[in-house]
């Protein structure tokens, strides 16, 4: 195996509940609501999908629905998409909703899963590639930079900053190049069949994990050593690998 990528919300980070996401911005902006209001907000915008990385929109407004669909293909287009989503919801300040977007851009924000270092680390004393091949809308790099995962990772491939989105086959594509990397010997590691699936059209070999909380999830990385390792067994002396 030369190479493995991942995907960044629900694969290797998870990003905060609602209900923090929430808080720290009443908090920061000075603004309250009682109980029963926080309780039924929380409510609202977890039903709009408000919260990049979070639950998804319960039902997606017609007006909203052909921006959602390329969100992830520029900044300019995920910023609208999820205001969008957020402005469905009343909040005690308009200007809240873009504090909102703002927050989920902060390292605060995110937690890593508990075995993300570790697989990082082991990946790169095995001397295999690490990528991040990431739908979003902005620079997620300081977020891992925070985290301490930053120096195990060789490559970042973010679709705003390429125009293409997941399950689109270039936006792989483009990570094995930078990693000069045949496909056919990467195994690309994310939550969504629908969009990390993609990558199988190139020959990648792809393993799912499941996007839960941080705490349910202390361990779902490290089947990903045992098929690098795998795969290093089963290499003929060529060193291509065999048919999976």
């Amino acid at each position: 195996m030369a190479a493995v990528l991942f995907d960044f919300s629900g694969t290797l980070f998870r990003v905060e509940s609602t209900e923090s996401w929430l808080r720290a911005v009443l908090d920061e902006r000075g603004a309250t609501l009682s109980g029963p209001e926080l309780a039924e907000t929380v409510r609202a915008l977890e039903a709009a999908g408000a919260l990049p990385g979070g639950a998804m929109p319960v039902e997606l407004p017609a007006d909203l629905a052909g921006l959602w669909a390329v969100r992830d293909e520029s900044a300019e287009l995920h910023r609208a998409a999820y205001t969008g989503l957020s402005r469905r919801v009343a909040l005690p300040d308009p200007g809240l909703h873009d504090a909102l977007y703002e927050r989920h851009m902060s390292p605060a924000a995110w937690s890593a899963y508990p075995d993300a270092v570790v697989v990082l680390r082991a990946l790169r004393e095995r001397g295999v590639g690490v990528g991040v091949v990431s739908n979003i809308g902005w620079d997620l790099r300081p977020v891992f930079r925070e985290h301490g995962l930053d120096p195990y990772v060789d490559a970042y491939v973010l679709s705003y900053e390429h125009g293409v989105q997941k399950p689109d086959p270039r936006l792989f594509s483009v990570a094995c190049e930078a990693l000069g990397v045949d496909p056919r010997q990467v195994v690309m590691v994310g939550d969504s069949r629908e969009a990390d699936g993609g990558a199988a059209a190139l020959g990648c070999r792809v393993h799912f994990v499941d996007h839960l909380p941080v705490a349910h999830r202390p361990d779902a990385l490290l089947p990903v050593l045992d098929l690098v390792d795998r795969a290093g067994r089963t290499a003929p002396r060529s060193g291509r690998l065999q048919p999976w």
